[in-house]
C-alpha cells in the first residue's frame, strides 16, 4: 500500500507543469461559462422566445420544464389546472346525476309514489344524460391517466377540445332536458301540493339523507342546466392557457363555438314556446346567429334522412354554389356557361355503433351510409329541401384539370351536379371529403374495379 502512495505523490509532483494545467483549467471554465450562456439564451420550447432564466436548476425541475421561459411555465401550470378543473367538475356533475337517479327517481318509483308517466314528466331524459356523462368522463379520465403514465406531468398531450367534439351529441340531449325544464318543475310543484306522501318523502330526504347535502330535488334537477352553461367558461380558460401552436387549439375554439350556439338555440326555442326563463345569454354576434341557423338545418337534415342522432356525424356543412348541366354533361371549362345558385349543403355520415349497450358508444364503428342534403336558402323562416338527399354510395365525384374551381358529382343513371365554393381551397376540401365517402361506400367499386373516375376525369374524354 505504501509503495502506491509514494508513486502517486511522485507522479503528481513530476507530472505536467503548472502552466498547462492552469491553461486547461481556464479553458474548462471558459467552456462552462459559454455553455451556461448558451443555456440561458436557448429558445423556450413552447414559444421560441429566448428569455429563459439564467439559473436552470435541472435537478429540481424536470428537464422539459427547464426548457421553458417563465411565461410559458406559468401558462402550462394554468392549462393543467384548467384541464383538471374541467374533468373534476364533470365528475361532480356526474355524481349529482347519480344522486337524482339513486336517491330520488328509483325510490319514488319503487314506492309507487308517482306513475311512470309522472316520473317521465319530472325527470325527463335524465338517463340519457347519465349515459353520456359516464362515457365522456371515462374517455377524459383515460386521457389524463395516459398522460401521467407517459411522464407528461403538464397534461400537454390531453386534447379536451378534440374529445368534446367527439361527444358533440351531448348537446341535443341537454337541449331536450332544458326545454322540458319549466314543465317538469310545474309538474313537481302541482304533484307536491296534491300528494302528501310525496311531500313527506321529499322533506325527509332533504333533512335526513346526508348524500343530498341538505339540497332539495329542485336544486339537483338544475344540475344539467348549470353544467351546460358552464362549458363555454371552462373551455375559455383552457383556450386562454393553450398556445395557438398546440394541436388542440382549433378544436377547443370550435367546441366553444358549438356549445355557445346550442345555448343560443335553446334560448330561441324557449322563447318560441313562451317560457319566461332562458339560459344565461351569450353575446349575439353574426357568427352565433349563423350557427343557430346551422343547428336548425341539422335538425331538418336529420328528419329527412331519418337516422338516429347518436349514429350521425355532420362532417361538413355550409353554403355552396350548385349548377346542373342541362344535358347531364359538364360543358368544357365548366363554370363559364353554367348557371349557379346558392345552396346550403350538409354532408352527413351514418356510423354503426360498436356496442349497443349504451346510448353513445365511445367508439364509432364503420360507416354505414353517407348523404349530401341540399337545402334552399331560408324562405319565410323555413328551410326547403331541393330534392331528396344524394346517397354517396350511388355517386361518382370528379374534378376537371382545366377547371379547378369546381367539382362534379354524378348520380349513377340519374343527374349530374357541379359544385363550387367562393373559396377555392374550401371547394377542394369539400371535394376530398365527398370523394372519400363515395369511394368508401360505392357499390360500383366491384363493377369498375375500384377505379370510379377512369371514365370521367381524363381531360381528353370530355367534348
Amino acid at each position: 500500500g505504501t509503495q502506491t502512495k509514494s508513486a502517486d505523490v511522485e507522479r503528481a509532483d513530476s507530472g505536467i507543469g503548472q502552466m498547462p494545467a492552469r491553461k486547461w483549467r481556464n479553458r474548462a471554465s471558459e467552456t462552462l461559462s459559454s455553455l451556461q450562456a448558451w443555456e440561458a439564451h436557448r429558445p423556450c420550447t413552447d414559444c421560441g422566445e429566448r428569455d429563459l432564466p439564467a439559473e436552470t436548476d435541472v435537478q429540481n425541475c424536470n428537464q422539459r420544464r427547464a426548457d421553458l421561459c417563465e411565461k410559458c411555465r406559468k401558462r402550462r401550470t394554468e392549462r393543467k389546472e384548467s384541464v383538471l378543473e374541467f374533468v373534476n367538475t364533470e365528475a361532480s356533475y356526474g355524481e349529482d346525476l347519480r344522486i337524482i337517479k339513486e336517491e330520488f327517481y328509483l325510490p319514488m318509483q319503487a314506492a309507487g309514489l308517482l306513475s311512470q308517466e309522472q316520473l317521465q314528466g319530472i325527470f325527463s331524459n335524465i338517463q340519457e344524460l347519465i349515459d353520456l356523462n359516464e362515457n365522456f368522463l371515462e374517455i377524459l379520465q383515460e386521457e389524463i391517466d395516459q398522460a401521467f403514465d407517459q411522464g407528461d406531468d403538464d397534461l400537454m398531450t390531453v386534447c379536451i377540445g378534440e374529445i368534446f367534439l367527439e361527444f358533440v351529441n351531448m348537446l341535443p340531449a341537454f337541449q331536450t332536458y332544458c326545454l322540458q325544464q319549466s314543465s317538469s318543475v310545474n309538474m313537481l310543484n302541482a304533484l307536491e301540493k296534491e300528494k302528501e306522501l310525496l311531500r313527506i318523502f321529499l322533506n325527509v330526504s332533504q333533512n335526513d339523507n346526508t348524500a343530498l347535502r341538505r339540497m332539495n330535488l329542485r336544486s339537483f334537477l338544475m344540475a344539467p342546466l348549470q353544467r351546460v352553461t358552464k362549458y363555454p367558461l371552462l373551455l375559455s380558460r383552457i383556450i386562454k392557457a393553450t398556445t395557438e401552436y398546440h394541436p388542440d387549439h382549433g378544436s377547443l375554439r370550435e367546441a366553444k363555438s358549438r356549445i355557445e350556439s346550442h345555448l343560443e338555440h335553446i334560448n330561441m326555442k324557449t322563447k318560441q314556446e313562451g317560457n319566461t326563463w332562458t339560459l344565461r345569454s351569450f353575446r349575439q354576434d353574426s357568427k352565433k346567429k349563423r350557427e343557430v341557423i346551422n343547428i336548425e338545418m341539422r335538425e331538418t337534415a336529420l328528419k329527412t334522412v331519418g337516422w338516429l342522432r347518436e349514429e350521425t356525424r355532420f362532417v361538413m356543412e355550409g353554403s355552396l354554389q350548385l349548377a346542373q348541366p342541362p344535358d347531364g354533361q359538364w360543358v368544357k371549362k365548366g363554370s363559364k356557361t353554367l348557371k349557379f345558385q346558392n345552396m346550403q349543403v350538409l354532408l352527413l355520415v351514418n356510423m354503426k355503433r360498436v356496442s349497443e349497450s349504451s346510448l353513445e358508444s365511445a367508439e364509432p364503428g364503420p360507416v354505414k351510409d353517407a348523404v349530401l342534403v341540399l337545402i334552399r336558402d331560408k324562405n319565410n323562416g323555413k328551410f326547403h329541401l331541393l330534392r331528396e338527399p344524394l346517397r354517396l354510395s350511388n355517386c361518382i365525384v370528379s374534378t376537371d384539370p382545366d377547371c379547378d374551381d369546381t367539382f362534379e358529382l354524378i348520380e349513377i343513371r340519374r343527374e349530374a351536379f357541379v359544385f363550387r365554393d367562393s373559396d377555392r381551397a374550401r371547394t377542394h376540401h369539400w371535394f376530398r371529403q365527398i370523394r372519400r365517402y363515395s369511394r368508401e361506400l360505392g357499390s360500383w367499386k366491384k363493377r369498375r374495379n375500384a377505379l370510379p373516375n377512369i371514365m370521367i376525369s381524363t381531360p381528353h374524354t370530355r367534348p
